[in-house]
């Protein structure tokens, strides 16, 4: 991929000028991450501790924990000191069993001092350390998989969405489109779950256009594609989402069980669901330090922009999201190799120079991010329900793929918009997908577009404009930014939105063994 950074004729000057501009503008929105936390990091931190399960409504333990906490001495010193002060000096076995014993109002909470904190830290460490040495363990086990089955022979990856709602039917068609050309499996959440404050435990069966997204689910695909990468002797990636209000805990979830991709946007959850603001900012950076832990690459969600806005006009809002992106996963710990920046093939077939103008776009992409696995997504919002022009467009979003080198390429459906797709649709897809990789995969190599043509000069124009937006956000401030629409045009002001009372910012001596690991402190 480093080999195509020179054929936009980028001003290195002006690409360096735009991350400087990135990380001016995102950096107090770090120092805010950093001095805050949340009920779902805190959730997150016991789970890491081994905490699971849910009571018989099906409340998970975790969350019934931390707001026993909360309600006893709130959450701005960390769940973590009151819990294994509480578990050390009390005689209560075990995290579920304190949890069981607090949600019956038989335990009250205190943040110890002294000895006692020294010894409620130590219990703590121990408890967290060994969840994330779980995470490590899941690494290990991923790099010698892949070192004895193989990775996919080309690239981009084929990535391709199953989901039924049942995790039991979801398996069978999970391997099925393996056997056809998938690399990757994606299972999509179900619709609202990213607006649930808790993640649902257990196989579940019953989702809508989706499937939740649990820890045992998690393992149960996992385990049945590893299945599925010895017989085809290709090791297969299981994506989910990481995001919504419970993002730490999906991203632990996710590391203590082998997951490859984590859908994880700094921004989608604000835009697109409408969570806080301040909430996301302080979840995704926790959830992404998890994922750099675990070995997880991240996919951006810049293609939804351009289903909200033109993908001509707001063309430069996907480019200073993705350098806003690769600013907070840097910062999180998140190196280039796990960075799937998303973009998409969204502009309207009836413009005049469309297929230029998408390649101009996605070249961007790849030479502003040249060991970034981008993630490529194909035709959506133009889909017509015409299946025989849908599988046209996909064809040509498959030939920009080819053509930029693009890392992951998301299977377009000539049926979306119309039905949920049946095997048989992907199968096609699948085709499609193939006999272009097949035809041209190689056809990087040949495309170097004039310096003075259309498409780098597109792609120039661009550049300048997202810089010129990022000065505007550098000086109003990203959380005034987005409170006015600035992206996606959604308007997302920093005191709205779901999930802002359960925001705490740091008391003096707030502690999380959890990112004490992950941030090399212990």
């Amino acid at each position: 991929m480093v080999g195509h950074q020179t054929r936009l004729h980028l001003d290195a000057g002006l690409v360096a000028r735009a991350r400087r501009l990135a990380a001016r503008a995102g950096q107090p929105v770090v120092d805010m991450a950093r001095s805050h936390t949340t009920v779902s990091v805190e959730r997150a931190t016991l789970r890491l501790a081994g905490l699971s399960g849910a009571d018989p409504d099906g409340i998970p333990w975790v969350n019934r924990l931390v707001d026993a906490v909360r309600d006893d001495v709130g959450i701005g010193h960390g769940v973590s000191l009151p819990v294994f002060h509480a578990l050390g000096d009390g005689g209560h076995g075990d995290l579920l069993a304190l949890a069981q014993k607090a949600a019956a109002g038989a335990v009250r909470f205190e943040v110890p001092e002294g000895a006692a904190a020294v010894r409620a830290r130590e219990l703590a460490a121990a408890g967290v350390g060994a969840g994330i040495a779980a995470v490590d363990a899941r690494r290990v086990e991923r790099d010698g998989l892949v070192a004895e089955i193989g990775d996919p022979p080309q690239r981009p990856w084929i990535y391709l969405i199953v989901a039924t709602g049942d995790i039991y039917e979801d398996i069978p068609q999970a391997q099925a489109a393996a056997r056809a050309g998938a690399d990757v499996i994606a299972v999509i959440r179900s619709t609202g779950q990213s607006l649930l404050d808790y993640v649902p435990e257990g196989a579940t069966r019953e989702g809508f256009a989706g499937t939740y997204a649990t820890g045992e689910n998690f393992r149960l695909m996992r385990a049945a594609l590893d299945e599925t990468s010895r017989e085809l002797g290709r090791y297969i990636r299981l994506t989910n989402y990481a995001s919504g209000l419970c993002m730490p805990e999906i991203a632990a979830l996710a590391g203590l069980n082998r997951l490859d991709m984590m859908l994880n946007d700094s921004m989608y959850g604000i835009l697109f669901r409408d969570i806080n603001p301040i909430r996301t900012f302080v979840d995704q950076r926790f959830s992404r330090q998890i994922h750099s832990r675990a070995g997880i690459i991240i996919n951006t969600g810049e293609d939804n922009y351009l289903t909200t806005a033109d993908a001509v006009e707001a063309a430069h809002t996907v480019t200073v999201s993705q350098l806003l992106n690769e600013f907070f996963a840097h910062e999180a710990g998140l190196p280039d190799e796990l960075l799937g920046l998303g973009h998409a093939f969204e502009i309207n077939p009836e413009v005049p120079e469309s297929f230029r103008l998408e390649l101009a776009h996605a070249l961007l992409a790849r030479e502003l991010f040249p060991d970034a696995p981008l993630k490529w997504m194909p035709p959506t919002k133009h889909m017509t329900g015409d299946v025989f022009r849908g599988y046209l467009l996909d064809g040509f979003f498959n030939l920009v793929g080819a053509m930029t080198g693009q890392g992951i390429l998301l299977v377009g459906m000539m049926t979306e918009a119309v039905v949920t797709p049946w095997l048989s649709d992907r199968d096609l897809a699948l085709q499609n997908v193939r006999y272009v990789l097949n035809a041209c995969g190689g056809l990087t190599e040949d495309f170097h577009p004039p310096a003075d043509g259309f498409i780098a000069t597109r792609a120039r124009t661009v550049l300048g404009e997202a810089i010129d937006l990022l000065e505007r956000v550098g000086d109003d401030g990203l959380l005034n930014a987005i409170g006015v629409g600035t992206f996606g045009i959604m308007k997302r002001p920093a005191d709205g939105g779901r999930g802002l009372d359960g925001v705490e910012e740091h008391a003096e001596g707030y502690f999380n063994p959890a990112t004490d690991i992950l941030e090399g402190r212990a």
